[in-house]
């Protein structure tokens, strides 16, 4: 928002005099001293002038009059340029006065004594004025200093609020210490060791400079959190200001300030507010970012334990189901292989094989877990028909889908594709899984395949209920069980590692609920430009 400051009229020629740039400011070495001299040679040529205007049309005036416009330099230069040009103004004003105007006119000599009670009135008059009005202009210098530091304050806070990496916070603020206010700043931090070391640093470049930082007086502020160095009673005669970074709680580190224009009349008048508000900015920054980690942390900390507790019931559960099948249909073979037949015993290995593959599922989509978060899965790819692929996936589950029918759809002029097989099996092997695992018992698959622009498309559909439009992305996440599923065992892994897998072959997986009934979650992976002249399918 932009917001604008309107000054009364008769302020505005005021302002315009206190905040034109002043000799000193545009001056720099040995021009500062020639400088220095430029009001008094001003103001001497418009009292000279003034008093050429006055001799033309004084007639008009009364002596009090004129002398009372005598006051108007000394106004003016005492706004402008301080107390001792307005003195001049006012010294030389009198002088004039009496040479021109006061009779007998041209000479220093005075025939009525009360002029001489009008000239000291005239000069307590204009000493009182110079004074206010040079008071006036330092107050307006203090008042736009602070506004100044005030302005630049608050856009430092705002950048530093919006900032989350604590490196970038500090840089931030010892530049702006060394650009806007005029001071070389460095922030000390402890290590892992307890050893205070720079973490941001800007205006000392110089090396000899940043070598006057006292790595005992560092110390001493950080142990004892109160203020060192230049203007304090401890080490007073230090170059250097040492700051403790301290909150309510705790001690921080260290911020160091080196005024970088000492004396000049461009430095600050007073740092002491500006380096106790850039100090106290730096430690609620450093407090704000640590207690963002810690309870980062903390969340992690609950969030890693709230997943470790649903993967033991789940996996303890899924564990315990088929190992308890194996182990019951095994007893029976043992204990009873005499009087079972043939078709029984049957029956009971079948039970166990489905068991055994249903575990080894499991493992393998645990393993395959870890490989994924720790970044050791790699891609072994070769080219390879979709036809095939799905025909290993639909053997490896033909136990788990006897009694339903699967159809499937496969173009005739399908391109090979160059992809990970084996991986891509375990891919098919969960969706087809999770397809038999969340539809009615008897209802039918689908695996339905399509090219078009140089993309495969292989869409897994069954007729079970569907999901909620929340649920179409978080399905792929780690562990996520919908509220209407939980019913149903399951670990929450397949469809994550699926999503893994196939990013990492750089295609696209998701789930949309069919018009008819079900689901439909569908794989997409791009065809190379370049396909093989030559390969054994």
């Amino acid at each position: 928002m932009k917001t604008t400051t309107f000054q009364r009229p008769k302020w505005r020629i005021l302002s315009y005099l206190i905040s034109f740039p002043t000799p000193e400011d545009t001056f720099h070495g040995s021009e500062k001293q020639k400088a220095k001299l430029l009001p008094y040679v001003i103001t001497t040529l418009v009292v000279f002038g003034l008093t050429m205007i006055l001799s033309e049309i004084g007639h008009f005036f009364t002596l009090v009059n004129i002398a009372l416009l005598y006051l108007l330099p000394v106004l003016i230069t005492a706004v402008r340029w301080g107390l001792w040009t307005s003195f001049y103004a006012a010294s030389i004003g009198v002088v004039a006065f009496d040479f021109f105007f006061v009779p007998p006119l041209y000479t220093y000599t005075v025939s009525d004594a009360r002029y001489l009670i009008s000239f000291a009135v005239y000069l307590a008059v204009a000493t009182f004025t110079a004074t206010l009005a040079s008071q006036l202009r330092q107050d307006f210098r203090e008042a736009r200093e602070r506004a100044a530091v005030t302005s630049a304050l608050f856009l430092l806070s705002t950048q530093v609020a919006a900032s989350g990496n604590l490196d970038s916070i500090l840089a931030a603020i010892v530049r702006q210490a060394f650009g806007t206010f005029g001071l070389c700043a460095t922030v000390l931090l402890p290590n892992a060791k307890g050893q205070l070391n720079a973490r941001a640093s800007d205006g000392f470049h110089d090396a000899n400079t940043f070598e006057r930082v006292a790595p005992r007086i560092v110390q001493w502020v950080y142990n004892h959190g109160e203020l060192a160095g230049r203007g304090t009673d401890t080490d007073g005669s230090a170059p250097i200001v040492y700051v403790p970074l301290k909150t309510e709680t705790k001690v921080h580190g260290v911020m160091c300030f080196l005024d970088k224009h000492p004396g000049t009349t461009r430095a600050i008048s007073n740092t002491s507010h500006v380096i106790d508000a850039l100090a106290g900015l730096a430690a609620v920054s450093i407090a704000r970012v640590r207690f963002e980690e810690e309870a980062q942390i903390a969340h992690l900390t609950a969030e890693s334990e709230h997943i470790r507790t649903v993967l033991l019931d789940s996996i303890s559960h899924e564990l315990r189901t088929p190992l308890a099948t194996i182990i019951g249909s095994a007893t029976s073979l043992i204990e009873n292989k005499t009087v079972l037949s043939t078709t029984a015993q049957d029956e009971l290995l079948g039970t166990v094989l489905e068991g055994s593959m249903r575990m080894n599922r499991l493992v393998t989509n645990l393993l395959g877990m870890v490989r994924l978060e720790s970044g050791m899965l790699q891609l072994n790819k070769s080219w390879c028909d979709v036809a095939d692929i799905v025909g290993v996936a639909l053997r490896q589950t033909q136990d788990a889908l006897n009694a339903r029918e699967v159809t499937v759809q496969i173009p005739e002029d399908l391109p090979v594709i160059s992809v990970d097989e084996l991986l891509l099996e375990q891919v098919l092997v969960n969706l087809l899984s999770n397809a038999n695992k969340y539809s009615p018992e008897g209802s039918p698959i689908e695996i339905e395949i399509k090219e078009d622009h140089g993309v495969i498309s292989l869409s897994v559909q069954d007729w079970g209920d569907g999901i909620s439009p929340d649920d179409a992305e978080k399905i792929f996440d780690k562990f996520y069980r919908s509220s209407t599923q939980r019913s149903i065992p399951g670990t929450g892994l397949g469809l994550a590692i699926c999503k893994g897998i196939i990013q990492a072959h750089g295609g696209k997986i998701f789930a949309r609920n069919r018009v008819e009934s079900g689901l439909a979650v569908t794989i997409e992976l791009r065809v190379c430009e370049e396909q093989p002249s030559n390969i054994n399918l």
